[in-house]
């Protein structure tokens, strides 16, 4: 058995803060909580469903074949960066859509990188990306698939790790906005509130995705959103509000401006929900589990030429930044 070494990535995920935005929306004031994933150690939440595959898998590994999986780039640079402390193979199987950034801290990393061009029927690249690791995993009986759509590791890392530490940090009645792409986070967080909190769990998912359900179309942004419905059952079990590209994109755009704060495309979609939800149905607090950072989103939610050449209008957000509180994990 080939156990995870001690390294930098197991050691430090996790403990990551929470900050406080509190605002003015249209007369009303109310509370912003984010959970800032950013601050794992490849920046993403998905270093916890990196470590927690990877420990799943360890007894099963080839050191010449080693692993693969299927990214749109935070996991991928996680799983390269573990697959780099334990001197194992790690391939990824990205498409067009990947992050530049992601691209060269995997290339970096030592990871081997092979890309699907072709759309898939649901408008996006994940289904031809899972056909090309189906193909690899035949011609190298040895490689292990780490498999993040289906593997229990997944959402367990977050019913083990993320919950239990947010839970920590926020009220045992809050709304709690999870971003939908696996499904794995979503319900690791559901698994855990049903029997320690009170939380309403909310699914925040883009038009064009199929990961609960809705009908498949055309998406733009990366992370957030599937080809596929989720295969982890805990995931469809409650609640699930919808966001388009433009409102992401604008809550982006507006936390960065008037709140200093950057955030991914996910994080823009949680954020712009959880403004509908304060004006719609008049909450006084909502918790966001934002998945990752700006850095990927430099050269596209970020960059005005971008969402020229992509149609991406500008979106008013009426809110107002009275104060931003940091507090430690």
């Amino acid at each position: 058995m080939r156990a995870v070494r001690s390294g930098f990535i197991p050691l430090l995920v996790g403990n990551t803060p929470l900050v406080t935005i509190r605002l003015r929306l249209r007369r009303r004031s109310a509370a912003l909580r984010l959970k800032l994933e950013s601050f794992n150690p490849c920046g993403s939440t998905k270093d916890r469903t990196a470590v927690s595959l990877y420990e799943s898998v360890a007894s099963q590994l080839d050191p010449i074949a080693g692993l693969i999986e299927s990214t749109s780039g935070n996991l991928g640079v996680a799983l390269a960066s573990l697959a780099l402390v334990n001197e194992m193979p790690f391939t990824a199987v990205v498409d067009p859509r990947a992050p530049t950034a992601s691209l060269h801290e995997m290339r970096r990393l030592g990871a081997r990188l092979v890309r699907v061009d072709e759309e898939d029927a649901r408008g996006g690249y994940l289904l031809s990306r899972l056909r090309l690791v189906a193909d690899m995993l035949d011609e190298l009986p040895g490689l292990c698939w780490t498999n993040q759509y289906g593997n229990l590791a997944n959402p367990a890392a977050h019913e083990l790790g993320t919950a239990p530490e947010l839970a920590k940090q926020v009220p045992n009645d809050s709304v709690v906005l999870v971003a939908v792409s696996t499904g794995g986070t979503l319900a690791g967080v559901r698994r855990y509130a049903r029997t320690a909190t009170g939380w309403d769990v909310r699914g925040v998912d883009v038009y064009g995705s199929y990961a609960v359900g809705y009908a498949p179309g055309k998406r733009l942004l990366p992370g957030i959103g599937s080809s596929q419905q989720t295969r982890f059952a805990a995931a469809m079990d409650g609640p699930n509000e919808r966001v388009n590209t433009e409102q992401s994109v604008a809550a982006c755009l507006w936390l960065q401006e008037h709140c200093g704060i950057g955030v991914g495309a996910s994080s823009g979609a949680l954020v712009a929900t959880a403004l509908r939800l304060i004006q719609r149905d008049g909450l006084d607090e909502v918790v966001c589990v934002c998945p990752d950072g700006p850095r990927n989103y430099i050269s596209t939610v970020y960059s005005s030429r971008w969402r020229h050449d992509h149609g991406i209008g500008s979106v008013a957000i009426p809110a107002t930044c009275e104060e931003v509180q940091w507090e430690a994990p």
